[in-house]
């Protein structure tokens, strides 16, 4: 468990913002390199098969639902998608894959801190006059470390995950390390295969190379087909989107260093019976 905030840090106005802040990890206790090489041999234990897995163990507030993960986030980083998606879908399963062992455990202490936050936090707005909102309990989210580009099926069924995130991945800039790059022909048919027919995937980049490559691919894969930013906001995805643009710590980095931002979404396309 990593360190928590200090008590100079805290807000006496806000008790309930002043408990988030003192349970919340600090990621300069989680020490790792930027990226991982998703060839290398990591130790990890993966499940066999999608039914395999018990979802009750991350999601507890869930177990008897039945339901499984909706939205997938490849390479989730310190986990700031899951956690501004977690509050705008209250009712979807959200898991993020990691494959850096640091960075997963703080993703998992951010989302166990921000639960017991949660939780304390109606007993606590009780004398506040600005309360939390109630979908806000962050029961929805949990992360796995894993390597997705080896092991993705082993995590989703066929056609269980709605949207696909690939937010800021590595853009392996040499040529020849373009074969380890997240979006590549060889991973587009797992992609295809977990995404039911109308789910969405979302890349985005500052690299413009890796956009136009990610882009191109994705465009000459015959179950992807390309959709606008104004077509999925107005059906009513514009949260996302939003979140997409400005929720991870890459996107922050990107947006303070004054640099451009490369959206590319996809909708997987159902094939007619024959």
């Amino acid at each position: 468990m990593g360190k928590r905030k200090r008590a100079s840090q805290l807000n006496p106005t806000d008790p309930s913002d002043n408990l988030q802040k003192a349970l919340l990890p600090q990621k300069r206790h989680y020490r790792q390199r930027a990226h991982a090489n998703p060839f290398s041999d990591h130790s990890l234990d993966y499940p066999s098969s999608p039914s395999a897995i018990d979802w009750s163990a991350h999601y507890p507030a869930y177990a008897s639902s039945g339901i499984s993960p909706e939205f997938a986030d490849v390479g989730c980083g310190f986990g700031g998608l899951l956690i501004s998606l977690a509050p705008l879908f209250p009712n979807t399963l959200i898991l993020g894959l990691e494959i850096r062992v640091q960075v997963t455990q703080y993703v998992q202490d951010r989302i166990a801190a921000l639960r017991v936050a949660a939780a304390a936090a109606p007993t606590l707005s009780s004398s506040s006059s600005s309360p939390s909102p109630a979908s806000a309990h962050y029961r929805n989210v949990s992360v796995v470390r894993a390597n997705a580009m080896k092991f993705l099926p082993n995590y989703f069924s066929k056609g269980s995950l709605s949207a696909l995130f690939f937010l800021f991945p590595d853009p392996h800039f040499k040529s020849r390390k373009h074969k380890a790059r997240i979006i590549s022909p060889t991973l587009l048919a797992e992609y295809a295969y977990v995404l039911r027919p109308d789910g969405i995937v979302y890349t985005i980049t500052d690299v413009k190379d890796l956009h136009d490559w990610m882009r191109t691919h994705l465009t000459d894969f015959p179950l992807f087909e390309p959709v606008d930013e104004d077509t999925l906001r107005a059906e009513g995805k514009g949260p996302i989107l939003d979140a997409v643009y400005t929720s991870t710590e890459e996107g922050k980095k990107v947006a303070r260093n004054g640099g451009e931002k490369w959206l590319a979404c996809f909708r997987r396309i159902q094939v007619p019976c024959q």
